[in-house]
């Protein structure tokens, strides 16, 4: 594989240059704005996911200015480690779980976003991003399982799933639309799943800190 190869599968890259997308490419200031916002008050693995999220930023803002492989690389390893985090926390904290069932919880979430991406990939107008659908599911799962014991945190995980799902619809729409829209819809995309990651690492803050009063 070439890893300086150039990637052009965005509307609004017309050609190469590393302000080729401006507006995809400034958007990425919403992950370092909210992580650096977040981080003082986060404790703990939240802090872990602050650093993610930060790098989300910095490996997207790479891939819409380089637009080559290896950019492309730097800007989806950082999301799948939060994912992954994510899932292990929520695990631990949310459903009580050691933390070796945690981590296996963890490790069986992997074969569940193949499995889960396969299928949307299959279904009409989820293809673009077929990867990414299986995790509002997962995260509505969750809000499922919990709304009986942790109230709170099944809202929130609520609304996360519908922000991120809000926030694919847009990043599916980007090259459907480009005809009419030539910014494309990729930028709202980041947007808000800035908002979205910002507020999932928001939920395990609360909860903390709900605990922490409770005394538990």
């Amino acid at each position: 594989m070439e890893w300086t190869a150039q990637i052009d599968a965005y509307c609004e890259r017309l050609g190469p240059g590393v302000w080729a997308e401006p507006a995809n490419a400034l958007t990425n200031l919403a992950f370092l704005l909210v992580a650096v916002w977040l981080f003082p008050a986060a404790r703990g693995i939240e802090r872990v996911l602050c650093v993610v999220l930060f790098l989300i930023g910095v490996g997207s803002g790479l891939f819409h200015t380089l637009a080559t492989r290896w950019a492309a690389l730097a800007d989806t390893l950082p999301i799948a480690i939060f994912i992954l985090i994510y899932v292990f926390a929520a695990n631990r904290r949310y459903l009580g779980w050691p933390w070796w069932g945690a981590a296996l919880g963890t490790l069986a979430f992997i074969p569940y976003l193949a499995l889960g991406g396969r299928i949307f990939a299959a279904l009409p107008g989820f293809a673009i991003s077929a990867m990414y659908w299986p995790v509002p599911l997962a995260i509505a799962g969750y809000a499922l399982w919990l709304r009986a014991r942790l109230p709170q945190v099944a809202r929130g995980l609520a609304l996360g799933a519908g922000i991120l799902a809000l926030s694919l619809t847009f990043r599916s729409l980007d090259m459907p639309v480009c005809g009419a829209v030539p910014l494309g819809t990729h930028f709202v995309w980041h947007l808000l799943n800035a908002v979205m990651l910002g507020w999932m690492i928001t939920v395990l803050r609360r909860d903390r800190v709900e605990r922490a009063h409770a005394g538990r």
